[in-house]
């Protein structure tokens, strides 16, 4: 089975060893996505409303350079640092997903990679093969 492996470009892919997505088969994973611009600064600092916005925006873009959409997307995991923002937060994903729908989880952490971040989310596509 064909692996196809897309980067973002970020230093953390090579200094961690990974892909911001990879496509198996019909099967699209989308690595923990935050919400960076192309110059890796924070969007939305002390916002988490944008910064889940972007970090949707990011993963978007990776699905686009497989062969899958948001449309596509059948599960999401959403860290946070701050559960008390979970509506924010909700509203900002249900923007995005509100008629895909797909299943989710939104879990509280200590923190993310830098104080800066606040949010954290995974996606997982299925396409056909």
């Amino acid at each position: 089975m064909e692996r196809k492996r897309i980067s973002s470009g970020t230093e953390w892919e090579s200094k961690v060893g990974y892909s911001r997505a990879v496509q198996t088969g019909s099967q699209v994973h989308v690595s923990g996505t935050t919400a960076t611009n192309d110059d890796g600064n924070v969007v939305g600092k002390d916002n988490p409303y944008k910064q889940t916005k972007k970090a949707l925006q990011n993963i978007e873009d990776a699905l686009r350079e497989t062969d899958a959409s948001l449309e596509d997307v059948i599960r999401t995991r959403m860290f946070v640092t701050d559960i008390e923002e979970w509506e924010a937060i909700g509203e900002a994903h249900s923007e995005v997903f509100g008629d895909i729908r797909p299943t989710t989880s939104m879990v509280e952490v200590n923190n993310l990679i830098t104080p800066d971040l606040l949010v954290e989310v995974e996606a997982v596509a299925v396409v056909s093969e």
